[in-house]
């Protein structure tokens, strides 16, 4: 090999004080010679990966002194349960909406739902609140911020403040839902996939930086699509065990971070109810075993649904619920704080199928006012505001 080469070098930069790690690509001029003396891990076109210890990253929260003031980490009273929803989740497109599949709606329908059931009232619910530039910046580049068209995007940025929310509330009370969030395909530096804000990121780095005791999360990801963004912002994180359940063949198909996977099930086409409960029930205990953590994140997309030309499973109503039930009766159990999002799945009956998963859950007593907390948090835990 003769002159230089154009290859792609990817630099991990771990932080030596609070141990997290993150990744960088960047296309680099190599000299010929290089790729001839290190051909084993580095060729024409190909990749190498190097890693430089700094002395603090930018996201460790001690890079600073304390973190930020933020409103998401405000005190919830006992009386109203760990479910967080606003109105101001729903999207609309004046009307437009309405000539779509897509359900803009469908977390206003959760709750309605739940409220014909006798289940809620809007005093037991938790109203979510917007998170600001300040709390996105604990994960996202201002650059990328800068790109968003923000007024637009104001839904989500309420349903990713929800998150950060139902994160706190899950290791004081032992569960918790955010009926809204879920943008799985979102990272640091890049959107995607309808997911504009990295919520699952952000409710873990808070959850890290504010909540003593808190240093070991897992996300268990059932959306019928490979998670990719907060794989990409955990890339060689020790700290955070991601499961990863989706359908091998559909979007995103991104490679490089399949790398974060700890536990990875990919799935074929039109995968039924037996066939996906049974991988479902045998990996997460699994999780659990080789990485007990103190918070689990669960991304209950129910684009598995068949029916869903998007997500190319064959996963029946019932199958759903007993999924659920399935993720929160073994993190009980196991005695790890759960906190659920909704995620992707958009269909007309999707609304229904949630609410019924929640009654479930109710009816089962996996969760309540009466389900014990499992954590050794409680209200009175010391928290950074």
């Amino acid at each position: 090999m003769q002159g230089k080469s154009q290859c792609s070098v990817r630099i991990r930069y771990s932080c030596c004080c609070c141990g997290a790690s993150f990744l960088r690509l960047r296309d680099l001029v190599v000299p010929g010679q290089v790729c001839r003396v290190n051909q084993s891990r580095l060729v024409q076109g190909g990749s190498l990966l190097l890693t430089l210890t700094i002395p603090i990253c930018l996201f460790c929260p001690h890079a600073y002194g304390r973190p930020h003031t933020t409103q998401l980490y405000q005190h919830v009273p006992e009386t109203r349960w760990p479910i967080v929803y606003s109105p101001r989740y729903n999207i609309t497109f004046m009307g437009l909406e309405k000539l779509h599949p897509f359900d803009a709606g469908k977390w206003g329908k959760v709750i309605s739902f739940l409220k014909e059931e006798k289940l809620l009232s809007d005093g037991m619910l938790v109203e979510a609140r917007e998170a600001s530039e300040e709390d996105l910046l604990v994960v996202h580049t201002r650059r990328y911020l800068n790109e968003l068209k923000r007024k637009v995007l104001k839904p989500l940025r309420i349903q990713t403040g929800g998150t950060i929310m139902a994160g706190k509330l899950a290791v004081e009370r032992g569960w918790a839902i955010n009926v809204g969030g879920g943008f799985h395909h979102c990272s640091s530096d890049r959107g995607g996939g309808f997911c504009a804000y990295a919520d699952i990121t952000l409710a873990i780095k808070f959850l890290f930086e504010r909540v003593e005791g808190i240093s070991r999360a897992t996300i268990v990801d059932l959306d019928a699509h490979q998670g990719n963004g907060h794989e990409r912002d955990f890339m060689g994180d020790q700290r955070v065990y991601i499961m990863d359940v989706y359908n091998r063949h559909i979007y995103p198909g991104d490679r490089f971070a399949k790398q974060a996977i700890r536990r990875k099930v990919e799935l074929e086409w039109g995968t039924e109810d037996d066939e996906y409960l049974d991988k479902v029930e045998r990996n997460l205990k699994r999780a659990l075993q080789e990485h007990p953590p103190d918070v689990m994140v669960y991304n209950a997309g129910t684009d598995i649904l068949e029916g869903d030309r998007l997500g190319g499973l064959s996963i029946s109503p019932q199958g759903i619920v007993k999924r659920d039930e399935l993720v929160f009766r073994v993190a009980r159990r196991c005695q790890v704080p759960i906190l659920m999002v909704t995620s992707g799945g958009y269909q007309k009956r999707t609304a229904r199928i949630i609410a019924d998963s929640i009654l479930n859950l109710y009816d089962l007593g996996l969760i309540g006012p009466e389900s014990a907390s499992i954590s050794a948090q409680n209200s009175d835990t010391p928290m950074l505001l």
